[in-house]
């Protein structure tokens, strides 16, 4: 794990970014010799959290209107 303190990470930010994506590596950032942030890689398909369902679902029928009539309703109350 490569530490670096915050001026320089400022200074050179863009290409720490880059380098801790193409190693996979780790880097803490540090003021005044003290961590305070960790920038990590982002693990591949981390957004599929949100995607993973996409394309799998199909609509099948009227979503629109009820699924039962008026009356039925007034029976199950």
């Amino acid at each position: 794990m490569k530490k670096m303190a915050a001026g320089s990470f400022k200074v050179h930010c863009l290409a720490v970014m880059d380098e801790v994506q193409a190693k996979r590596e780790t880097v803490v950032i540090t003021k005044h010799g003290k961590p305070v942030v960790k920038l990590i890689p982002v693990e591949k398909g981390a957004d599929d959290i949100y995607n993973f369902l996409a394309g799998n679902g199909a609509i099948t029928g009227d979503v629109v209107s009820p699924a039962i009539s008026r009356e039925e309703w007034g029976e199950l109350r």
